[in-house]
């Protein structure tokens, strides 16, 4: 992506899917090399992509010990025809939790911040290349809540795309895009409860299809998020064995 779509899109899609749109992108995936470890479980990073650029210092697999979200994150070898990492976050990209215009709108603007809503206890991310669709890039996280908590999320944000679905504009940083057409998404999942949709992150003329898929497992919420960086304008979607084993792996840490 061009300089001018790069810082653009730093604010459509402020923390998460930084990685993968804010980097010079390539239609082909890196091969022979390993993803980058600088992530950690509480540094809410950016997770890197199949357009990120090499780490410079070298690069090591995901981290798969430590606690239990740790243990839940998917590592590199865990999907066939996926590149995944655990990049440290872009230090261009904003910090924060994104602020919407509207108040109904203010789940949606939290899930694109640095973990799904301020009452995370703990957040682990990693970025997700795909070998099989050029240009898909997926940003999936595992967070830990009460389960009070956890629920009360997957409550608000069902509520917030149903009210939202004309659009909403939030700012992080001082950096302000806006997110147009937000609709419900049929998405199937094994988890105890589920949303998604689609929505269209835009401003100053550049504008990216974005997919988002959360799921409760208990006390643990799954975040997931796609797009094409290598065409923005095309529709993404989180890719099903993605989701499945992402839940599978929640399962087991638990």
């Amino acid at each position: 992506m061009r300089m001018k779509a790069r810082a653009t899109l730093v604010a459509l899609v402020p923390a998460l899917l930084f990685a993968a749109v804010g980097c010079g992108g390539t239609d082909a995936p890196p091969t022979g090399r390993s993803p980058d470890s600088k992530g950690s479980a509480s540094d809410g990073g950016a997770p890197g992509a199949p357009a990120a650029s090499p780490d410079p210092a070298g690069s090591a697999p995901p981290k798969t010990g430590g606690t239990r979200l740790e243990r839940s994150a998917l590592a590199q070898g865990d999907l066939p025809g996926y590149q995944i990492s655990a990049q440290g976050k872009n230090p261009n990209a904003p910090d924060g939790q994104p602020q919407a215009d509207k108040k109904a709108c203010q789940p949606l603007a939290d899930i694109m911040g640095d973990k799904p809503d301020p009452a995370a206890r703990e957040t682990v991310n990693r970025g997700i290349g795909s070998q099989k669709q050029m240009g898909l890039a997926v940003s999936a996280s595992v967070s830990s809540y009460s389960e009070s908590d956890a629920k009360a999320l997957v409550s608000r944000l069902k509520a917030a795309v149903a009210a939202c679905g004309t659009g909403f504009t939030a700012t992080v940083d001082q950096q302000t895009g806006s997110y147009r057409e937000v609709r419900a998404a049929d998405y199937r999942t094994s988890g105890d409860e589920s949303v998604s949709w689609t929505t269209t992150a835009a401003g100053q003329g550049v504008s990216a299809q974005v997919h988002l898929v959360v799921v409760r497992e208990g006390d643990t919420v799954v975040r997931l998020m796609a797009l094409n960086v290598a065409a923005a304008q095309q529709k993404a979607q989180v890719p099903q064995e993605v989701t499945d084993k992402q839940l599978e792996k929640v399962r087991k840490a638990g």
